[in-house]
């Protein structure tokens, strides 16, 4: 089975900024992928800040970087960029994926900037279901006690802190959290869903649970979407 390392580095707020990173060093032979423009599809709207790619535009950015059948996908990245990749690789039908856990510092080889001639690859989409949660689901489920429903933002997102990316902020009723920054959390027993700020770092709460042997599903939308549609909100932060 043929390897192709991809580069899904990305900065929240600054486009360009994971090609940028890419070009200065990679791994050798890695393709790129970017969050904004591979991984989602930023022209639909009312979907929360990083809607799902389509099953055509995700194939085409997959062809790309050289990802069909027969290729085994190693994903690196930062802000939960690689597991991004990895959750989008299973959703639509390719399991032989990879995070390299710790990113590029856990490389230990040699990198390489500049560009790489990636010979186009012929991905095929195969999408699942039942491994994504739509608002209104998730809504009519939110006092279901087999729902465990983990928020992997900061905990003082989580709280509902003031704070310059959650315009409202706040949380989910009823939502644990597990920040994607720190150690793995705990989680009880139950039906998982996992959500973040815009469906991205909320990947890297699955990729730990299925590590673990653990599935669980996608609120892609996540809080940018819950919010924007005026549904019921929790803060356990009180302004002094």
């Amino acid at each position: 089975m043929r390897v192709r390392f991809v580069d899904c580095r990305w900065e929240l707020n600054a486009p360009g900024r994971g090609r940028e990173m890419y070009l200065a060093g990679h791994v050798p032979g890695a393709a790129f992928l970017d969050v904004d423009e591979d991984l989602s599809d930023l022209s639909v709207p009312d979907q929360g800040r990083h809607p799902l790619p389509s099953a055509e535009r995700f194939a085409a950015a997959a062809s790309r970087a050289g990802i069909e059948a027969g290729v085994l996908v190693v994903a690196y990245g930062s802000l939960g960029g690689a597991e991004r990749l990895w959750w989008l690789l299973r959703h639509f039908g390719h399991d032989d994926c990879a995070v390299l856990l710790g990113g590029i510092d856990a490389w230990g080889g040699p990198l390489r900037g500049g560009e790489e001639e990636i010979a186009p690859a012929s991905f095929e989409p195969r999408e699942r279901e039942g491994d994504t949660i739509a608002a209104e689901e998730l809504a009519r489920r939110l006092a279901d006690p087999s729902l465990v429903l983990v928020d992997a933002r900061t905990a003082a997102r989580w709280r509902g802190e003031p704070n310059p990316i959650d315009d409202p902020s706040g949380r989910i009723p009823g939502a644990l959290n597990a920040p994607w920054a720190e150690p793995p959390h705990e989680l009880p027993d139950g039906e998982l869903v996992a959500y973040c700020g815009s469906g991205v770092t909320a990947c890297v709460t699955l990729h730990r649970a299925w590590l673990a042997g653990r599935e669980g599903r996608l609120y892609p939308g996540s809080w940018s979407d819950w919010s924007a549609r005026g549904l019921p909100l929790e803060r356990s932060y009180e302004a002094e």
